[in-house]
């Protein structure tokens, strides 16, 4: 018998999407939601699917429980022979074992039940494994699994418990009359009840006479929990007998596992009820893994907020320094006041063969023109200001994101120092500055080729007018002081009259207004390109916008599916 084919269908995309939910941000409720995807996809692979695909494979009991609680000792006993370790060092089982009967041995032996473990038959199984031991005296229609136990000091086996427990048509939980109480075993039968999961409890090593009083204690304690008319039965502390549990002892669990085997009809109803919860309890878990997703994307987006106000403060503050003239400080100004304020565009506006003399001797002695020098102090001024401000905004975004939820692990994780500019920053940057240099160029050139203006720009070239353009966009006196403001102002004003006489104020203006905006515009490529490193983070880490959604439509539609079957 097999389930309709739409759940299975339905059941897989929803463990792809699961598999896939984005929850790669540390957050508070993260690792909690990890673990809950890996625990449904987990059960999908191991237990839904498989089950779902034959729905008359055996009957899977795993016997789990706490640590010295006595499973393995229980399994040897209902099978009556040595099949799994049981000794007092601990942790004793690192590999499950599975006894089966013969007959039902291939039902095992494939990836169709715990595809992720591989078989050992004949022989002890390592950590990974699954050791199988076929036997002529377990009744067909039955397995048993001694699983590790569920509060191992050694993770990987609390792991694997977990992962087995979720893979049971039915439960058999062992614990002892001294622990019954602790935490650990309480968090399981939870786990067991949510899921609806079938379930035996095993009260092993009550003293002798004391049965009477724990017993009822124990099954008031599954009634208050949700677990009402749970299967218990209670194992005396005595001594065993050539390693087992004497017969009376054990007599009762083993033979209501065997009339289990016996009964087809019985054993289908435990596997519909488990099946059933297991199916009914993964929307409201997925639920749970998809609000987390979206908590995760509203840490993402803070993130992402941060680093955008610290790299629009950059860019803010690239602006102001472009406008507010305190670029115009230092060697700029000095060479902006020697190449206007000496005369040298007027020498070469009157004498076109005074210019190339120049020029000639320049090139004769290798001394740069003054056009040049200004153009080189330009050139470093900026390229000062954009890492200046850049440094502050890497710095920035680091501080805001030390202090927000999923941002020390990002930082951390990086390659390189976030706290500063990227290495290659500066080259980039300078490239950028060299760039929009032969723009302006390009512009004067482009601004020159009408006849009216054609022989003004040649007669003094048009390195000198692409240098009094680039000074017309920084051409503000706001961040300058003293005698600053009557050098620049005198000097730039001149220089704005020459340029004028030779293009036209209009033009002049364009010129000065379509320069910044390139400059603004490079500027806002570095910045992108920087805050790109911190986007970068968020993105891997961090969930899409439909990630959520996703995960409920697929919850939906595995709803849909499970109601029509």
């Amino acid at each position: 018998m097999t389930a309709p084919a739409r759940l299975p269908e339905a059941l897989t995309s929803l463990r792809d999407v699961v598999a896939a939910a984005p929850l790669g941000l540390t957050t508070p409720g993260g690792e909690a939601a990890r673990r809950a995807a890996r625990g449904v996809v987990e059960q999908v692979d191991d237990y839904l699917l498989p089950r779902l695909r034959d729905l008359d494979a055996p009957l899977l009991t795993v016997v789990g429980g706490s640590t010295g609680a006595g499973k393995s000792t229980l399994v040897n006993s209902i099978i009556g022979a040595p099949v799994t370790t049981a000794g007092v060092l601990r942790p004793t089982t690192r590999a499950p074992v599975l006894v089966c009967a013969r007959a039902d041995v291939a039902a095992f032996e494939g990836e169709r039940v715990l595809p992720g473990l591989a078989r050992v038959t004949g022989g002890a199984g390592g950590p990974g494994t699954l050791q199988l031991v076929p036997r002529d005296d377990v009744p067909p229609g039955l397995a048993l699994l001694d699983a590790p136990d569920v509060d191992s000091v050694v993770e990987s086996n609390r792991e694997l418990a977990a992962q087995l427990l979720a893979a049971a048509d039915l439960w058999v939980f062992v614990t002892t009359a001294a622990r019954y109480a602790d935490a650990v075993p309480w968090d399981v039968l939870r786990t067991a009840q949510e899921r609806g999961t079938a379930l035996a409890v095993v009260l092993d090593r009550v003293p002798p006479g004391a049965a009477d009083e724990i017993a009822p204690d124990l099954a008031g304690m599954l009634d208050r929990a949700g677990l009402t008319g749970v299967r218990l039965f209670v194992v005396e502390e005595r001594p065993l007998v050539d390693g087992f549990l004497t017969e009376d002892q054990v007599a009762p669990l083993r033979g209501w596992l065997h009339a289990l085997a016996a009964d087809q009809e019985q054993r289908a109803a435990v596997v519909r009820q488990t099946l059933t919860g297991a199916l009914a309890s993964l929307e409201d878990r997925v639920a749970g893994i998809a609000a987390e997703v979206e908590q995760q994307a509203r840490a993402a987006g803070a993130l992402r907020e941060a680093a955008a106000a610290s790299y629009t403060a950059a860019y803010e503050g690239i602006e102001e320094g472009v406008r507010s003239g305190s670029l115009l400080r230092g060697e700029v100004l000095a060479r902006w006041q020697e190449f206007v304020g000496t005369g040298e565009w007027m020498r070469s506006l009157q004498s076109s063969i005074g210019r190339l003399r120049d020029r000639v001797a320049a090139a004769v002695t290798g001394r740069p023109t003054p056009a040049d020098e200004l153009q080189g102090a330009l050139e470093t001024s900026v390229e000062t200001l954009l890492r200046a401000e850049a440094d502050r905004a890497a710095e920035r975004t680091v501080t805001a994101w030390r202090a927000l939820p999923g941002g020390p692990p990002l930082l951390a994780a990086g390659d390189e120092p976030l706290d500063r500019v990227s290495p290659d920053f500066p080259e980039a940057a300078a490239a950028q500055v060299r760039d929009w240099q032969g723009y302006v160029l390009d512009l004067v050139r482009e601004e020159g080729a009408g006849k009216r203006t054609q022989a003004r720009v040649l007669s003094w070239g048009v390195n000198g007018a692409g240098a009094a353009v680039m000074v017309a966009v920084f051409a503000h006196t706001g961040g300058l002081t003293g005698g600053e403001v009557a050098v620049a102002g005198g000097t730039t004003a001149l220089g704005q009259r020459l340029l004028e006489a030779v293009f036209g104020d209009a033009a002049v203006r364009s010129l000065a207004a379509r320069a910044r905006e390139d400059l603004q515009a490079r500027a806002d490529a570095l910045l992108r390109y920087e805050q790109d490193r911190f986007d970068a983070l968020v993105d891997a880490a961090g969930p899409g916008p439909e990630a959520a959604a996703d995960l409920r439509a697929a919850a939906t539609a595995l709803t849909a599916a499970r109601d029509r079957a």
